[in-house]
């Protein structure tokens, strides 16, 4: 959903989030998100992860803005547009591939 049209109070479903349309909200569902209080306290890199390998590909970096503004509404933020999210997800990127073994 546009983020200006997002209202707290009447977040159900996963498309009644920012940025979230049917083909996403069906995407997290894939991976058992089928509530949006479920993205509370989640990790938007892991469930990036999750969605690259129920996909069998690497899927598009924006995906991870995306999950990462969902997350951080449901954890109490305003909600914003995805590419608010990218010079975030650019530095997580680079701390989680410096971290790995």
């Amino acid at each position: 959903m546009n983020p200006e049209k997002v209202r707290r109070e009447t977040t159900r479903t996963l498309s009644d989030l920012p940025n979230i349309g049917p083909a996403i909200a069906n995407d997290l569902r894939r991976i058992g998100i089928e509530r949006p209080q479920q993205l509370a306290g989640g990790d938007a890199y892991e469930l990036y992860l999750r969605l690259c390998e129920a996909k069998g590909r690497r899927q598009d970096p924006c995906l991870l803005d995306t999950l990462m503004s969902v997350v951080d509404f449901m954890n109490g933020g305003e909600p914003k547009v995805w590419w608010a999210y990218t010079p975030e997800r650019k530095r997580l990127q680079k701390e989680r591939e410096r971290a790995r073994p």
